[in-house]
């Protein structure tokens, strides 16, 4: 088939559109064009690069135009892009499928969380998600073009920082806890954190596109097989470095206090949600079966990162 990716050189991208190539795919990679991905590989010769704007108003009959069985939306955020490129493929592509987000679902009610009992969403990003993800099921339950939505944990990968132990991309935190001292934790750091490979959220799109009948109308959360909480993944992560996680409870006024305003908003915005989603739907219908618990998945980014002379520690790391 030919199958469209719509930001392909993102995060997801980087899996996805080799994954599809060695599928057999015709794949079209569709983005402004001003950077390449994150992981070289060769399957990437095989794919036909489109340079265009998401926000520009031709945008949808551009990907019209491209002539797809299959269109993978991994850049789209507001609800009138989404209506805009559902009505614009209505009748000419076979499958749409959209990158959502866990954050569709509001502060844990119940754990775990599944597609049918997520709290009601907070924040603009949130709330977009979620209504995108609506429409896209509305539209098709209602005849119209066969959908499926996404929705990503925390996505880590080589290349970029992950969403460390306090809910930010602080580079302080893993300096603290490479280096033994003591680490301020709001709260007493129970609240979850769940994290997912991009190559598993790649898996996931892949099989969604081969198991379309499936996959129609549906929605799924897509992360690790387990999450972590706070005081768990400090531990763990300190442990990298041959160290034990000093934690020092404080209130959050006390943290906002003392830690950047940027990353203790990042914190509140990740640790209020206190997120641990069920993959359940995603096994039984897709036959997902992700291949990295959170723990290895952040690894392999932090190593990356300190190879690479991205991330500044206290000591090596011992793993």
């Amino acid at each position: 088939m030919r199958v469209v990716v719509i930001g392909g050189s993102g995060h997801i991208g980087t899996f996805l559109v080799p994954r599809l190539v060695r599928a057999g795919h015709d794949v079209v990679n569709v983005s402004r064009g001003q950077r390449g991905s994150y992981v070289d590989d060769p399957a990437w010769q095989q794919v036909r690069q489109e340079t265009a704007d998401r926000d520009a108003a031709d945008f949808p009959d551009h990907v019209a135009g491209l002539g797809a069985d299959v269109v993978v939306d991994l850049i789209c955020f507001t609800l009138d892009s989404a209506v805009a490129l559902v009505e614009r493929l209505r009748g000419q592509a076979g499958h749409l499928l959209h990158c959502g987000s866990i954050w569709r679902a509001g502060p844990s009610v119940k754990l775990p969380i599944t597609e049918e009992n997520g709290a009601p969403p907070i924040g603009e990003y949130g709330i977009a998600k979620a209504a995108i993800a609506r429409m896209l099921k509305e539209e098709t339950r209602s005849g119209g073009l066969v959908t499926t939505s996404l929705h990503p944990g925390h996505i880590v990968g080589p290349g970029w920082a992950p969403i460390g132990p306090l809910g930010n991309t602080d580079p302080a935190v893993w300096r603290t806890l490479s280096a033994g001292e003591p680490l301020d934790v709001p709260g007493i750091g129970t609240e979850f954190l769940h994290h997912v490979h991009a190559d598993d959220v790649a898996l996931a799109f892949e099989a969604a596109i081969a198991r379309r009948d499936a996959a129609a109308g549906e929605d799924f959360s897509v992360v690790a097989p387990s999450a972590l909480n706070v005081r768990g993944y400090a531990q763990i992560a300190a442990s990298w470095f041959g160290r034990t996680a000093e934690l020092r409870p404080v209130t959050w006024d006390e943290f906002r206090r003392s830690t950047d305003e940027e990353a203790a908003q990042a914190s509140w915005e990740h640790l209020v949600r206190d997120h641990y989603f069920s993959i359940d739907k995603a096994r039984r219908l897709l036959g997902y079966a992700p291949r990295y618990e959170p723990e290895d998945a952040v690894l392999e980014s932090v190593r990356w990162l300190v190879d690479h002379g991205q991330l500044d520690v206290a000591v090596p790391l011992t793993v």
